[in-house]
């Protein structure tokens, strides 16, 4: 980002690496928020103790989203995978109500 100095000459070219920087921010967070969003909410779930058909409904949600942010490499394919992994043993866990993972 641009300092405060009025006096500082920058070129052409960062100056269109700030708008396209800024332009793929905003098309890209809403992918972000949606899959750490539908993340929290299934771990949630799972840790209050939610009903299983509850768990099941917010981890397909989960898994959903973090796949799409993995399409659209707002994520890397492998932290996808690695969270949807995470998340599923947490959820087997649950069920079987030991708490060691």
């Amino acid at each position: 980002m641009p300092d405060n100095n009025p006096f500082k000459k920058y070129s052409p070219s960062i100056k269109k690496r700030w708008r396209t920087t800024a332009k793929r921010t905003a098309r890209l967070k809403p992918f972000r928020s949606r899959a750490a969003t539908a993340l929290r909410d299934a771990k949630i779930a799972i840790e209050d103790g939610d009903e299983n058909a509850e768990i099941q409904l917010r981890l397909k949600a989960a898994h959903s989203a973090i796949d799409r942010a993995a399409r659209r490499n707002i994520i890397h394919k492998n932290t996808a995978a690695r969270r949807k992994s995470r998340l599923a043993k947490l959820a087997k866990a649950s069920q079987s109500g030991s708490g060691g993972a």
